[in-house]
């Protein structure tokens, strides 16, 4: 029987370990090629000297159940590197079909307190990581649907974040560039669609090294039930937005863990308010809003993420 990703090609950034390594095997076991990149450098912060060994640890794991994989361990935050890997895949399997952008680094520091080296560190190998890859596979996917006539296969799920739906006070770098990426992930939805193209943008929480001071206070199961952070709860989402089935689903927001999968709905108008002139003044505004406001609990326009259980508190 058929696998649903059989003859595609697939390329997960960030794949050396936790979500990404999960997502490359998934990927793997649905039937598909995959080019697996990781930078390799030791630190969550991205410090340390980079590393061809997870990369090409998680590429040997698919070859030895049977499937097809290469390693790639360059930086995707540099152009000239992701057009390179992007170029890989291409030599080697004959077309890319399948982009999971997950590559990221952590720098936390309060704003107040935070560097313009961790500002732009983290941005850089998060949202400009993001656009780099998308930026050669869309050149490819466009490239390949001129000359077919027609529209063609091409999937695009990128890796945003709880802490942009609800805010994370020590985070402004991550939470900045993970919003980013779901704006990146809605213009390139409209703007592909036309080529065959989907782009979507998973939100998961997962138990890695990246949030593990994140998670220190919830356990692992030890009486053998499954983790409900461990990452291959996230995997099968991915595999699914990346198969012919989720041909439907583009520019959407889907939160993921544990088991669970909910749906982000674009924001929505909470209440609002016409001058009884031509223009405000500040004290109509002041007569409006400020009774409005008073009472309301802070962040009460993320009362959704409650509903959906995304709090730990």
């Amino acid at each position: 029987m058929a696998q649903p990703l059989e003859g595609l090609t697939a390329l997960v950034t960030g794949a050396g370990r936790g979500l990404g390594r999960a997502e490359a095997l998934e990927l793997a076991r649905l039937g598909a090629r995959v080019v697996v990149n990781d930078f390799g450098q030791p630190g969550r912060d991205g410090s340390g000297a980079a590393s061809a060994a997870p990369a090409e640890a998680v590429a040997e794991e698919i070859r030895a159940a049977g499937g097809q994989a290469v390693a790639h361990t360059g930086d995707v935050a540099d152009h000239q590197q992701a057009g390179a890997l992007v170029q890989l895949a291409i030599d080697t399997y004959g077309r890319l079909d399948v982009l999971v952008n997950n590559a990221g680094i952590l720098r936390d520091r309060m704003v107040f307190s935070m560097t313009e080296d961790e500002w732009d560190a983290v941005i850089r190998v998060h949202l400009k990581g993001h656009f780099n890859t998308t930026h050669f596979a869309a050149a490819h996917w466009r490239a390949r649907s001129k000359e077919a006539g027609g529209p063609v296969f091409g999937r695009i799920v990128n890796t945003s974040s709880e802490a942009f739906l609800a805010g994370s006070a020590g985070q402004p770098n991550y939470a900045a560039a993970k919003g980013g990426i779901v704006g990146l992930t809605t213009s390139t939805a409209l703007a592909l669609a036309k080529y065959g193209v989907t782009a979507n943008a998973i939100c998961p929480r997962a138990r890695t090294r990246m949030t593990e001071d994140v998670f220190a206070g919830f356990a692992a199961p030890e009486d053998g039930r499954p983790d409900p952070l461990a990452p291959e709860h996230v995997a099968p989402l991915v595999g699914y937005l990346a198969s012919p089935a989720a041909a439907g689903v583009n520019g959407q927001l889907l939160v993921v863990h544990g088991g669970m999968v909910a749906i982000a709905e674009r924001p929505r108008i909470a209440a609002k308010f016409d001058t009884a002139k031509d223009v405000f003044s500040y004290e109509e505004l002041d007569g409006l809003l400020t009774p409005y406001y008073a009472g309301r609990p802070a962040h009460e326009t993320f009362a959704a993420a409650e509903v959906l259980g995304l709090k730990h508190d």
